[in-house]
């Protein structure tokens, strides 16, 4: 389940094929093509054994010219600078299009958080702090939970950044724990965003939601809502999910005849998304290879873990019966695998509308901690669901009048609200 793609060149394949569509001026475009600013540094952590210990640290800002940057932090092995990048590029793309009023940024620590003790996760966390304080902020950059990190982590974070500035700061991260500043409704907003866009393609196809079938890769914060929202809102049936097993090094596709369970299936994962095989085999649950979602028979697939996942070597095996398939990950699809989308009419739902929730309810989070007034979870969701359902059909009517693919489209409408604030600031 790792990437084989280099993400930031594919991030600028796909913006340098819209800007062509678009006869985007090549000065404004070399603008967009590379962030804006680019930090790395080392974090020297004390290890509860005694040890020093050196973490390799980034925070990528894209494009500020929509609002404060906004991007998650990933605790991850494979973290590269260019995944980085390519991340906080999307994040640019993903709140214009959501049409919410922030840039885009990334950041990340090159580390396996199952390897850390509860006490070194927060020592890293609060030194990941200490080199960026200065560099971030509710009007400057406001980082966020992302693969690797929890709801916990960006307490402290939030805590450390608090006692260095001097004065508490709820709105310097979002995706904070409730009673610390949280929203509520945070959790599932990702994978139920990915739900309403599904629900909105599904009446654009004229499909029947109830007798749907879904194949879903990950079994992370997004997709294990997202199996709950397909069964539950669309009343839907749920084949498999596929998730990385942190003790075997590897992954495993979880299927049952019938469709899966997701309330059971979370009574049996840990905290870092690895689902007990055993546990699930007793329960009469087929353990498949990691692969073996994709070519599931399946109306809907969803690829929700990591980048790169639907290339040019696995594409042919997706059913002749998927007519749609969800980005719930962010750069899950290669060009490659875009062509053969378009040659199947297969409706793709495009990364950065489809898993727009998350930061859509990230900035919700802001504008609470701004009042210092809270919503109800029902209010929440459905601010979300208008907001996401609105991007939807503003990406579709771009997509019908363009006679465009929906990815470009998504850039089209994205690109098009960046460079119009960039013209109104005088920027270019």
């Amino acid at each position: 389940m790792t990437g084989t793609v280099n993400e930031f060149e594919m991030a600028q394949r796909q913006f340098d094929h819209v800007a062509k569509l678009l006869n985007l001026d090549p000065q404004i475009a070399e603008v967009l093509r590379w962030p804006m600013r680019e930090y790395t540094f080392r974090i020297p952590v004390r290890m509860d054994d005694g040890s020093l210990r050196v973490f390799q640290g980034f925070r990528v800002q894209h494009n500020d010219a929509r609002g404060p940057n906004k991007g998650g932090i990933r605790f991850h092995p494979a973290e590269t600078l260019d995944m980085v990048r390519a991340l906080a590029t999307w994040m640019t793309w993903k709140c214009a299009v959501a049409d919410i009023p922030l840039g885009g940024s990334k950041g990340g620590v090159i580390v396996d958080p199952a390897t850390l003790s509860t006490t070194e996760k927060e020592r890293l966390c609060r030194g990941w702090v200490q080199n960026m304080w200065k560099n971030i902020g509710p009007r400057q950059d406001v980082p966020a939970p992302d693969v690797g990190t929890t709801p916990q982590m960006m307490g402290w974070m939030m805590d450390e950044y608090s006692k260095l500035v001097g004065q508490y700061t709820p709105g310097v991260i979002t995706g904070k724990p409730l009673g610390g500043g949280g929203s509520l409704g945070r959790t599932e907003a990702t994978g139920y965003g990915v739900i309403y866009t599904v629900r909105e393609a599904m009446k654009h196809l004229k499909m029947d939601s109830k007798k749907t079938v879904a194949a879903m890769q990950g079994f992370g914060n997004v997709t294990r809502y997202a199996a709950i929202g397909f069964i539950e809102m669309l009343g839907g049936k749920v084949a498999c999910v596929s998730c990385w097993d942190r003790h075997d090094k590897c992954a495993y596709t979880y299927s049952k005849d019938g469709g899966i369970d997701p309330h059971f299936l979370l009574t049996i994962t840990d905290e870092y998304g690895t689902i007990d095989k055993a546990k699930a085999s007793k329960a009469g649950y087929t353990v498949e290879d990691g692969d073996a979602w994709i070519a599931k028979e399946a109306d809907v697939l969803m690829p929700g873990a990591l980048s790169g996942q639907i290339n040019a070597d696995n594409v042919k095996k997706i059913s002749k019966r998927v007519k749609i398939v969800a980005e719930g990950a962010n750069g899950p699809t290669t060009p490659e695998a875009d062509e053969y989308f378009k040659k199947n009419g297969i409706f793709d739902i495009p990364d950065f509308l489809c898993n727009a929730g998350g930061v859509t309810c990230s900035y919700f989070e802001s504008v609470q901690n701004d009042m210092n007034f809270y919503w109800t979870k029902e209010e929440v969701l459905e601010k979300l669901d208008t907001k996401m359902t609105q991007a939807f059909h503003a990406v579709l009517e771009m997509s019908e009048k363009e006679k465009v693919y929906m990815r470009d489209a998504a850039y089209m409408v994205a690109i098009d609200r960046v460079v119009r604030a960039m013209q109104l600031r005088g920027w270019v």
